[in-house]
């Protein structure tokens, strides 16, 4: 998905802008970038690929090569960013978070009245931050431009944007579907998508940014240059999966809503009678644990940790580029506690299930160790739609979704009309859903969080929660 961090300080802000975009290394695998501003050498900016080391071995010398008391640093899942951009506006470095939908219909459209370019890919494609670039330098401000932007691109853009005179510009998306959080302390002010990045950097948290609102920050202060809109998206599965366990969004933290969440799914459960003599619950690790903790206290059944990830020199199985090598690299990573395993009724939690492949192998990985039964517990609704906002399960075709597969198979085409029926475990389809499901992935029993659930351990309405993935509405 990605995500940025800036600071404008009194001081070089390059050592609170590489530990802060740092902190934001869980939002991408695939590139990262830096842009600092000095007086006397003006902007400056480097990138690298980090598909197979962490950050802060590829950005280590950054001290020696860069200086500047206005700086930022993204971190990228796919094109490499922030670009240096010299256009009518002035020279500006520029990093976005998001996706754009509709590029090739506004690459074309700028082709055909500008008599530009822009610099293409293998293939013809073209950096997606360098489109935004394009249609921000088509108004005759920075506000103009970015508001422009955000009107035509179907999808999600938030913007980061380093002026060639040190003012930081951050603009939330227009249905605020990713945040940006504000901070400041003595020496200057900072805007993050992670607010606990410049936490432990020294800043205090000032204010969330609403959707599509736009600021200029300095050293003195910040300066809003457009207001928020009143409607908001906010993506849910940022509290779900991407978000760190110490983020917090929109007033809600990670963790506890992680812990909620859990206690709900076990609450339903216990009320269905669906809860088995079980001996432990467990996540599947990482961002499926405090889900699982949750279950646990309010089940009662004992948390345990089952296995074991061993992440020492493999932080994230998705790193390596092959899907074969990120399989394997997933199955060396499980470390069994044959004592928690070996005769024992398991109940795991993970935070979604997407395709289902690896999960299947996990569940796999436990009976071959001496599970005696393995449940699974789904800490959201089943995924039915690709996201067509963020890079969260962007699928070719939704039918690499496990969901939807079934659905396919049961129903063909006309299946998509009960998708609300196959969500819901109370209906004939819905457990038809989960029968399937059990038997392709060898669980004993599955059963995913509500709608409901999910919107109630996030505590805020529904209307302003993106729950596209599960049931199609923008």
């Amino acid at each position: 998905m990605g995500g940025f961090f800036g600071a404008v300080t009194r001081h070089d802000a390059i050592s609170d802008v590489f530990f802060g975009t740092d902190y934001h290394s869980h939002l991408g695998t695939r590139r990262a970038g830096l842009a600092a501003w000095d007086a006397e050498i003006g902007l400056q900016r480097d990138i690298h690929n980090i598909e197979n080391a962490p950050f802060r071995t590829k950005f280590e010398d950054v001290f020696d090569k860069m200086r500047g008391a206005s700086a930022m640093g993204c971190i990228s899942d796919y094109d490499p960013q922030p670009l240096l951009i010299r256009s009518s506006l002035g020279t500006y470095a520029i990093c976005i978070v998001g996706v754009i939908n509709n590029a090739e219909t506004l690459i074309d459209h700028y082709l055909s009245f500008s008599g530009g370019h822009f610099d293409a890919r293998t293939g013809g494609g073209v950096n997606s931050t360098e489109l935004v670039a394009a249609l921000i330098n088509q108004k005759s401000t920075f506000v103009e431009g970015i508001r422009f932007a955000q009107k035509e691109i179907e999808g999600t853009a938030s913007i980061m944007i380093l002026k060639d005179d040190g003012t930081l510009i951050a603009a939330r998306d227009r249905l605020g579907r990713l945040p940006i959080a504000l901070g400041q302390n003595e020496d200057g002010t900072c805007a993050a998508f992670e607010n606990f990045a410049f936490q432990k950097l020294g800043y205090e948290d000032v204010r969330e940014l609403g959707p599509g609102e736009i600021v200029a920050l300095t050293p003195d202060g910040i300066t809003q240059l457009s207001p928020p809109g009143t409607d908001m998206r906010i993506c849910s599965f940022l509290w779900s999966y991407y978000g760190y366990p110490t983020s917090t969004y929109e007033g809600v933290n990670v963790e506890l809503m992680r812990y909620r969440n859990g206690r709900i799914m076990a609450r339903n459960d216990m009320e269905r009678g669906a809860l088995t003599d079980l001996d432990y619950v467990g996540g599947v690790p990482d961002s499926g644990t405090p889900h699982a903790i949750g279950f646990a206290n309010e089940s009662g059944v004992p948390f345990a940790r089952a296995f074991i990830k061993y992440t020492p020199t493999w932080a994230r199985s998705f790193m390596p580029t092959r899907q074969q090598e990120r399989n394997r690299i997933a199955k060396m990573k499980q470390i069994p506690i044959h004592a928690l395993i070996k005769d024992k009724d398991l109940l795991f939690v993970d935070d979604s299930i997407v395709r289902g492949t690896q999960l299947r192998e996990t569940v796999e990985f436990l009976y071959a160790n001496g599970a005696k039964s393995v449940h699974m517990r789904s800490a959201c609704p089943p995924i039915m739609f690709g996201c067509k906002y963020l890079n969260f399960s962007r699928a070719t075709s939704d039918m690499e979704l496990i969901a939807r597969r079934v659905i396919d198979e049961q129903e063909g085409a006309e299946g998509v009309k009960y998708i609300s029926e196959y969500a819901d475990t109370n209906t004939e389809r819905g457990q038809i859903l989960r029968r399937r499901i059990c038997e392709q992935l060898h669980f004993a029993s599955l059963e995913f969080q509500s709608l409901d659930g999910v919107t109630e351990a996030i505590g805020l309405p529904r209307c302003k929660l993106c729950t596209y993935c599960w049931d199609g509405r923008d």
